[in-house]
């Protein structure tokens, strides 16, 4: 069984509402605490061993591949988590624009809003992310309006020609 298997094992348990409430508190926050050390390195990468790296993140291999799960499509080059072995070279070079987009994107504001962002992306560069991503967000129409133009070119209104 994959390590990647073991961990969507894990993660998807069944277990008492506080029960599954005192789980992923303690994930998140041993997820907070690795991001605190990734933001702190910046340019810095860890690049290492699965178990080498999950070990300085003082996390199991197995909720380390949990932790890559969630930072994947933020990496410079995406990992196939189903081939993950605790001996798989790994590298966490990061697009840190896309990684806050992503954090922008799960509803992660306990990430989001650490101090160790301000050391890597400027207020200038914040507000533009949040920027895009709520213009990603809007629902965009793609209707024509019966007395919209014509998008053939006639001229005439829509209800009179194509519609």
């Amino acid at each position: 069984m994959s390590l990647y298997s073991q961990w969507n094992g894990i993660a998807e348990a069944e277990r008492a509402p506080e029960e599954n409430q005192a789980f992923w508190d303690e994930y998140f926050e041993i997820e907070t605490q690795a991001y605190k050390k990734i933001l702190t390195r910046k340019q810095d990468f860890y690049e290492d061993k699965l178990s080498a790296i999950a070990a300085e993140f003082e996390m199991s291999s197995v909720v380390f591949t949990g932790f890559m799960d969630g930072i994947n499509t933020s990496l410079d080059k995406e990992v196939d988590l189903d081939k993950l072995k605790e001996g798989s070279k790994v590298s966490l070079r990061l697009d840190f624009e896309k990684l806050y987009y992503n954090m922008l994107e799960a509803k992660a504001k306990w990430l989001y809003t650490l101090d160790e962002w301000d050391d890597i992306l400027s207020e200038e560069q914040k507000t533009q992310i949040r920027t895009q991503w709520r213009t990603d967000k809007q629902a965009v129409s793609t209707k024509i309006g019966r007395n919209s133009p014509c998008p053939c070119g006639s001229g005439k209104k829509y209800k009179k020609c194509c519609g």
